[in-house]
């Protein structure tokens, strides 16, 4: 189980871990990995993805998910950012060996009940770099993917890492998406590289569940009123005369960050995001299902 664990293992304090991150081995396969992910049925499939780093991907991750589950659905999440991983600590989880069961990893919970897969819940300190080439990265997502005990999910939403690399091509040709999530910020640099992913999905047959417009504007924590943070602004335009669903915009709220670095993230649910919320539900309607995963 988990292959990418098994590489060059060395002996510390009486157990095994891994040679470049104190990553615990989780074990040795057995005659129960025929087991392995037997049991998962998932409706939907979501990556939330963007050409560009720091838009806010893991932000509208987070969001989309615990709004999800506030409204009944059942969710999980896929921390796909193997190297950057923020899920976790943005949920209130902490690091270390993970269970398993006959059917696979189990997967973390948030309070609310959110199944969350990430990197840095095998690591007992958060600030351990993960120091992997590509197709080890590639491996491990694959791996959370297929290897996990996910059960019955309505929505796997995969927290995508920035650019259109290796996790992304291993992402497109190993996992059935059933659409995608593209996050940008309202500048003109940014979006200019954001649409490199959307170019690349849309060349890939990747159905465009819409766009997120993440920072759009700001909230003055004093005065609660609305204030331009970037100059473009063009983004919503341009989703109109492409075609392309708008989800909505999201501003820089303080509040939201605090939620985040306090680990509250399922607290912060105000009129934006559930906008946004509805927009999702009402496109995601047409999505295909995901094909059930092989055992």
């Amino acid at each position: 189980m988990f292959n990418f664990f098994k590489r060059k293992k060395i002996k510390a304090e009486g157990q095994e871990k891994d040679d470049n991150t104190g990553i615990q081995a989780a074990g040795d396969k057995t005659d129960s990995d025929a087991l392995i992910g037997s049991r998962n049925e998932i409706k939907r499939i979501i990556a939330v993805i963007s050409g560009k780093g720091g838009v806010g991907k893991s932000t509208v991750s987070g969001l989309l998910a615990s709004g999800l589950i506030m409204r009944g659905y059942r969710v999980g999440v896929l921390d796909a950012d193997i190297t950057g991983p923020s899920i976790p600590k943005m949920f209130g989880l902490g690091g270390g060996k993970m269970a398993k069961n006959n059917y696979g990893i189990m997967p973390a919970r948030s309070k609310m009940g959110l199944k969350i897969m990430s990197l840095n819940l095998f690591i007992a300190d958060e600030t351990d770099p993960v120091i992997w080439r590509g197709p080890r990265i590639g491996s491990a997502v694959g791996e959370f993917y297929s290897q996990v005990d996910w059960g019955k999910l309505d929505f796997l939403i995969l927290d995508m890492p920035p650019g259109t690399g290796d996790i992304a091509i291993s992402v497109l040709q190993n996992i059935s998406l059933s659409g995608a999530i593209v996050v940008t910020t309202p500048q003109d640099m940014a979006f200019t590289i954001v649409r490199k992913a959307y170019n690349m999905l849309v060349s890939n047959q990747i159905p465009i569940v819409g766009i997120v417009e993440n920072l759009k504007a700001g909230i003055c924590p004093h005065c609660q009123k609305e204030f331009a943070l970037f100059t473009g602004m063009g983004v919503e335009q341009w989703c109109s005369e492409k075609q392309v669903p708008y989800l909505g915009g999201l501003p820089w709220d303080s509040e939201l960050a605090l939620c985040a670095d306090q680990g509250k993230m399922e607290n912060y649910y105000p009129a934006h995001v559930d906008r946004m919320l509805d927009s999702f539900i009402s496109l995601s309607q047409d999505l295909k299902n995901a094909e059930k995963l092989d055992s």
